[in-house]
């Protein structure tokens, strides 16, 4: 079965993006050192985004190819079209990711936070967070974490420093949903 993981970073103030969807401030921050990434990503057999998370890679990747070997679901409102190992699609989240939870061995790397993130945390599907902290302060832009019906306690794995960047890692507490 499945593990439902978030993987990715935020200002020290927690947001995930500025106000224009910009990550130049991510590529700015020095990342020397031990990176879990490799790791991370060896075990991850799909990878799910919303459609402007979506556009905001295809962007930075410039041509290069997008998760190469990994499946992917983009959910979107207004695209269906299909993308070389994946496809979008309009149908609720929630139904999706159960579904593959019990297609998929591995991670199901939610990618991007905001609306996705939340209701997957309200349905209670997140496994595990991997949450990388820029030594940045945005002032604005777009939060990882939005307001939501989501309070649930995590039990902390371990930390890693990764050049200016610190990485937590938490795991879901089994049995407790609401603090």
């Amino acid at each position: 079965m499945g593990k439902v993981v978030f993987y990715g970073a935020i200002s020290l103030d927690g947001y995930l993006a500025d106000d224009n969807d910009n990550l130049q401030w991510l590529f700015d921050t020095d990342l020397a050192g031990i990176s879990t990434y490799k790791d991370f990503e060896e075990k991850v057999a799909a990878v799910v985004m919303g459609r402007v998370t979506y556009d905001e890679v295809i962007g930075l990747l410039k041509g290069e190819p997008l998760y190469p070997k990994k499946q992917k679901i983009i959910f979107s409102r207004t695209r269906t079209d299909e993308i070389q190992e994946g496809f979008f699609t309009p149908q609720d989240p929630i139904k999706v990711i159960e579904d593959l939870k019990k297609q998929v061995h591995g991670y199901i790397w939610i990618v991007g936070g905001g609306r996705l993130l939340t209701r997957l945390m309200e349905a209670n599907l997140l496994d595990e967070y991997w949450i990388q902290i820029a030594p940045v302060l945005l002032g604005s832009g777009k939060r990882l974490f939005p307001k939501g019906d989501y309070q649930q306690r995590l039990t902390f794995v371990n930390s890693t420093t990764m050049g200016e960047m610190v990485e937590l890692h938490y795991r879901k507490k089994n049995g407790i949903k609401k603090v």
